[in-house]
């Protein structure tokens, strides 16, 4: 039988024992893992896996689709679904290395692999892929991302999807005040002020100001600039003076065209804020896709790649390629294995996207009807192939990006909105913060 816990449906004793029940099943031990750095075994190729779902409540339905097509294929294997929060899972798999728990199969993001590289608990995928089915049937890029993002030679996640930064606007609104689609920085920056009536509560742009806000700066940041590399030698341009000048027209849109409230808002409070409100437009990825359908209908709004600078041209930093790792300790590597093939396979990984709107990784899913369909994955993926996009890899190979990009420096954003802290202390303390955590991984990993 499929454990998948049902989708939650109240609060109270019921929330409660649901959450008693996550927690008791992170904290036991997962069948192929006791936390002892052993290198695990084969197995029979039978018997139950573990999955840890990265994102649970959002991708529940689909993987647990996902398994009941698994298992009626391989009626020997069972597959245990266990779901964790997406801002918790870090913490989760930092808890199970420690004390022991880690599950055969994990859904695996290319912002926390290297700690996960790092402290060897991850086999390489390599081999694997090149002899099975899965060679040559993952996008390229993603394939790149996610071996940049591991920190040393190999591969150690199968990627399954990725959520390209997108810039949501409302049809509704720019048709009622007669502008055209921002495609530019320049016409970005005009629509915001033009949909602007603070006295009606209407503002043209909403800007995260809470969690995750330094990577849609970022975006801002090299988008408006230009600049094409992260590291200029082993020195980081993100303090480029060029960076600078357009982190401080960026922040000035606060409470000028953006609600006051941004200052707090984490990319839930900011989505919400913006399919509730009228508000013309908004940055995030393709993930929050279903949640303005569901808020808005599919007539209100739509999405295009970020602005592009006058030339056409287009620059942006590396957006999260998500992925499944196989875990060195799991004493079922044959059916772990297994089952990761199933998921990244053509007909699951174009399932799992669907739901999502996300990139699918796997090139066959790519060309399937509903990626043309859903017009904002088609724009994202043709953005990111026909030359007009230049990507700027984030370093999240270096075991100290996600506290610089996160708790180190999100307060200090915030410092920044509300003119308590120059763009430029900003720039150059998280420049100085990446500069030493390059110089200390360059160093750790001399050969």
């Amino acid at each position: 039988m499929r454990r998948i816990p049902p989708p939650p449906g109240g609060r109270g004793r019921a929330s409660a024992a649901v959450a008693l029940t996550a927690v008791l099943a992170l904290t036991a031990t997962a069948c192929g893992d006791d936390g002892s750095g052993s290198a695990g075994d084969e197995g029979s190729g039978k018997g139950e896996i573990t999955l840890w779902d990265n994102n649970t409540g959002e991708r529940r339905d689909i993987w647990a689709q996902i398994i009941k097509d698994f298992e009626s294929q391989n009626p020997d294997i069972k597959v245990k679904y266990v779901g964790i929060p997406i801002d918790q899972v870090q913490a989760k798999y930092d808890t199970a290395i420690d004390g022991g728990g880690l599950p055969d199969v994990g859904g695996v993001g290319t912002a926390y692999l290297s700690n996960l590289v790092v402290r060897d608990v991850l086999d390489r995928v390599d081999q694997r892929i090149d002899d099975g089915p899965l060679k040559g049937r993952l996008v390229p890029a993603m394939v790149d991302s996610v071996k940049a993002a591991g920190g040393r030679e190999g591969m150690y996640s199968v990627p399954t999807s990725s959520n390209n930064g997108t810039l949501w606007y409302r049809t509704d609104l720019f048709d009622a005040a007669g502008l055209q689609p921002p495609t530019t920085w320049k016409e970005f920056y005009a629509a915001a002020e033009e949909l602007t009536d603070a006295g009606k509560n209407r503002f043209g742009y909403t800007i995260r100001g809470g969690a995750g806000s330094i990577a849609p700066a970022m975006d801002a940041m090299y988008g408006q600039s230009g600049i094409t590399s992260f590291w200029n030698g082993d020195k980081t341009t993100v303090n480029d003076p060029r960076n600078v000048a357009a982190l401080e027209k960026y922040v000035a849109l606060y409470k000028k065209v953006t609600p006051s409230a941004d200052v707090n808002n984490d990319f839930v409070k900011m989505v919400a804020q913006w399919d509730n409100g009228e508000i013309g437009m908004l940055t995030h990825n393709l993930a929050s896709y279903q949640d303005h359908v569901k808020a808005l209908g599919q007539e209100k709004f739509k999405g295009l790649p970020y602005p592009t600078q006058e030339d056409g041209t287009r620059v942006q930093v590396s957006n999260p390629v998500d992925g499944l790792g196989l875990f060195k300790n799991s004493r079922n590597k044959a059916a772990a294995w297994k089952f990761i093939e199933f998921a990244a396979s053509h007909k699951s990984n174009s399932a799992w996207n669907a739901s999502a709107g996300s990139i699918p990784a796997n090139t066959d899913a790519a060309a399937d009807a509903w990626v043309k369909e859903a017009v904002p994955t088609a724009e994202a993926m043709k953005a990111l192939s026909d030359g007009s996009t230049t990507i700027v890899n984030l370093p999240y190979y270096l075991p100290d990006w996600n506290t610089i990009s996160k708790a180190g420096n999100e307060p200090n954003f915030q410092k920044v909105l509300l003119g308590d802290m120059t763009p430029k202390a900003f720039a150059d303390k998280v420049a100085q913060e990446l500069n030493d955590a390059q110089a200390e991984w360059k160093q750790q990993n001399k050969s």
